[in-house]
């Protein structure tokens, strides 16, 4: 063969190659993202310069009277990326086809795999056949066909296809996979970038259960698409039986919005809108849902749910960034009533505690700023909305911390600043509790500012004993205006609160803590032995209970604060006085797979006033177990076994009788069928602190996988003080590469509120790459 026909001959095999890509490339499995839109040139430009093109064949034959260049026998053609195999390929010059004859497989450089029998195309692949089509994608999709034929070099047409994303039966091949979609032709547009599945009949199990006359979706070139999404069902006491039907609309590249109508069988239409849109340096979101509810009185009486009848809400969430280090947003909600988007279940909006916030984010390689603005949303059936009133309005709060780059004394230096601006329009009062009154929040405004210093070093002796000196300065500055604290019946606050416009406080802290991690081995387990003592000097704490708590009132007293220098959990309130905290942690391992870990200690207040011991607005430290000299034990621990169990604890014991004041048990068990976790919450009675009761619960779950993918789960949470199931969980599950079914019942019960109560079903069936058919809120595991 001469060099210019080999020249010549080499070019058409490359175009020959291209062209079965391009076959392969229209014809795979429609899905919703893809990457971008591909054409033949686009193509082309991927394919390298001066990429060498390999062939290896048995004989290669160029017949001159017929214009025919054939490779014969076992063709093999490796070309930038692209693999393709054949018994046989030919160009015929006078025809300008080019044929790839028995047994044609091409691989592309993605992945995908084409079959066929024969594949026949002009030399400008603008139209061709196929016989005996079968592909197969990279993600594990597939569609099998009698035949194929491009047309006009913009379309591909598939006669009776085949499409699942199923992997085929090992034991049975032959067997029909769990679903797949079967169609008398497949058309895929090259122009308008969708497939059109003609005559189309969904089969499950190899029986068909939905018959369509046609379904059109984009082809995998395109990222996004207007259209009709999956419908969303859903079930519910007071709302009766939902179906969702969501329409997707692109309005531009940056720009799209959904579209969603439900229609309830107890309520009607509940409308909602989601626009969504893109810039160069963020997102923003706009949401907006309404309904006007045909039934209200389906709804408890003398509830927010039952009293309104037109319901909406609005809703905006965007996030900026202003350079690679500050951040701006804002996460905000605004509704017609304090239940609506819980009661409807509106995604995102479902929490029963909802913060709007605004904020401004700096984070440096040794500082951190955080600016944020709240508003916080209670969504209950009060139709007074007293809950939310009585919450504090911020603006804003602001953190910063700081580490000076240099050492200084050889130790680390850092900074903290907090500000907090709140007012309140309501006074929180908590109704008295066996004789205690309790004042989350007061009627008006206040400020605080705090700056606090802090220097520690770590030192480490020859002999391992980890010596770590601390000192620490913070300041407060308070600006008040509140209305003094006066319960419900009238009665001033019995302790002595600061009546002023204004406050300063300080706090000075020298403290020490010793460290001796000792090392055990032997010949099948390691273990860590660390004795941990810690001393903090301080004055006593200034205007102890006599100022506003605002940001301290959560505190639980364990473990994981035993060490802590200030046990508070916020700012508002501050630690004094010289206490110690001592303690013991443990590590062990073992060469036949447990594992132990456990931590046990108390805290001592040796000198100046106990601040947990000082009732304050809220009553913070009362029965905290910090309150006494010598505070409660402390403790956690855990065991993990090789053989699928665990245990973990925490606890809180009594530090005169060793009785089991706050804590929970976990026991866990899992194998491959298998697995549970059973978790029991004990809380001792705390009335100064709000707890008139003590408060036990049991929270239980499981799972058993059998018959392959199929699972059956289920859990409980049980009150045993009022001896009532809080919550119950019962469902049904399947599993496997192409396909997920689950359906649940879930039973709430409040034992306070008996209007929140409610029961659902739930369930999502998702075909892999076609989408999801969902009925509920899909939290069912």
């Amino acid at each position: 063969m001469a060099a210019g026909d080999r020249k010549y001959f080499s070019k058409q095999l490359v175009a020959l190659l291209v062209g079965a890509t391009l076959c392969s490339y229209f014809g795979s499995v429609p899905v919703s993202y893809g990457q971008a839109n591909t054409s033949a040139q686009d193509i082309g430009k991927k394919i390298p310069e001066g990429a060498k093109l390999l062939l290896s064949a048995n004989e290669l034959v160029y017949n001159r009277d017929a214009d025919l260049v054939s490779a014969v026998g076992g063709v093999q053609i490796n070309y930038a990326g692209y693999k393709m195999v054949a018994q046989k390929v030919e160009y015929n010059q006078k025809t300008g086809r080019m044929m790839a004859l028995g047994n044609v497989e091409l691989v592309s450089p993605d992945g995908n795999r084409i079959y066929a029998d024969n594949l026949d195309v002009t030399d400008n692949f603008a139209d061709g056949f196929l016989n005996s089509l079968r592909i197969e994608t990279s993600d594990n999709t597939r569609i099998v066909a009698e035949s194929g034929q491009r047309v006009g070099g913009t379309m591909m047409i598939l006669n009776k296809g085949v499409y699942t994303a199923c992997l085929p039966c090992a034991e049975d091949p032959k067997r029909a996979p769990f679903w797949q979609v079967k169609a008398k032709r497949v058309i895929q547009n090259g122009v308008t970038h969708t497939i059109r599945l003609e005559s189309a009949r969904f089969e499950l199990l190899g029986y068909p259960i939905a018959f369509l006359p046609f379904i059109e979706v984009p082809d995998n070139t395109v990222k996004r698409k207007s259209g009709f999404l999956f419908p969303t069902m859903s079930l519910s006491q007071n709302l009766g039986f939902g179906l969702s039907i969501p329409y997707y609309y692109v309005i531009s590249p940056s720009m799209d919005a959904t579209v969603t109508t439900t229609g309830y069988t107890a309520q009607g239409f509940l409308v909602e809108g989601e626009f969504r849109q893109r810039f160069e340096n963020g997102t923003h979101i706009l949401r907006v849902a309404g309904i006007d509810q045909a039934k209200p009185d389906n709804f408890s009486s003398g509830t927010s749910d039952a009293e309104a009848s037109r319901r909406g809400m609005v809703a905006s969430k965007a996030e900026f960034r202003i350079n690679p280090r500050w951040t701006f947003g804002w996460d905000v909600m605004v509704q017609s009533d304090n239940n609506f988007s819980k009661t409807y279940k509106l995604r995102d909006f479902t929490a029963t505690d909802r913060t709007n916030q605004i904020y401004l984010t700096g984070l440096g390689k040794r500082n951190y700023f955080d600016m944020r603005a709240f508003y916080f949303d209670v969504q209950d059936a009060d139709r007074t909305n007293t809950a939310e009133k009585q919450q504090a309005i911020v603006y804003p709060s602001l953190d910063y911390h700081y580490v000076a780059p240099q050492p200084l004394a050889g130790g680390e230096l850092s900074a903290d600043v907090n500000l907090t601006n709140i007012s309140r329009t309501h006074d929180d009062f908590l109704t008295t509790v066996d004789g205690f009154d309790r004042f989350r929040g007061l009627k008006g405004q206040t400020s605080r500012l705090t700056a606090e210093l802090q220097w520690k070093r770590t030192y480490v002796t020859p002999t391992g004993l980890v010596i770590t000196p601390l000192l620490a300065a913070r300041g407060d500055a308070f600006a008040l205006n509140m209305d003094s604290p006066v319960n419900a019946n009238g009665v001033p606050y019995a302790g002595n609160y600061l009546d002023d416009n204004s406050a300063t406080r300080s706090m000075f802290t020298a403290g020490l803590e010793l460290r001796y991690p000792i090392l055990m081995t032997t010949d099948n387990s390691t273990h860590i032995l660390e004795p941990i003592a810690q001393i903090y000097a301080r004055p006593d704490e200034q205007l102890a209970g006599r100022l506003p708590n605002e940001d301290a009132q959560s505190f639980v007293f364990d473990a994981t604060s035993l060490f802590d220098r200030d046990k508070f959990s916020g700012y508002d309130r501050v630690e004094g006085g010289t206490r110690a905290n001592v303690g013991i942690q443990y590590t062990g391992t073992f060469d036949s797979g447990y594992k132990l870990h456990g931590i046990f200690g108390q805290s001592y207040q040796i000198a100046g006033q106990n601040s947990f011991a000082t009732d304050d607005l809220v009553n913070v430290g009362a029965d905290s177990g910090l309150e006494t000299d010598r505070s409660d034990y402390v403790g956690l621990g855990g065991v993990e076994t090789p053989y699928g169990v665990s245990v973990a604890a925490s606890y809180r014991l009594d530090e005169k009788d060793f009785e089991f004041r706050r804590g929970d048990l976990t026991t866990a068990y899992q194998n491959d069928t298998f697995q549970t976790q059973v978790t029991y919450t004990h809380l001792s009675a705390q009335p100064a602190y709000g707890f008139a009761e003590d408060n036990d619960e049991i929270q239980t779950s499981s799972k058993v996988k059998f018959k392959d993918y199929w699972s059956i789960f289920g859990g409980i949470a049980w009150d045993l003080n009022n001896d009532v199931l809080s919550r119950r969980t019962l469902g049904l599950s399947y599993e496997d590469e192409c396909t997920i079914f689950t359906i649940a019942y879930t039973d709430t019960r409040d034992s306070d509120d008996e209007s929140a109560s409610d029961w659902t079903i739930g369930a999502r069936l998702t075909f892999r790459t076609l989408g999801d058919i969902k009925i509920g809120t899909n939290t069912l595991e």
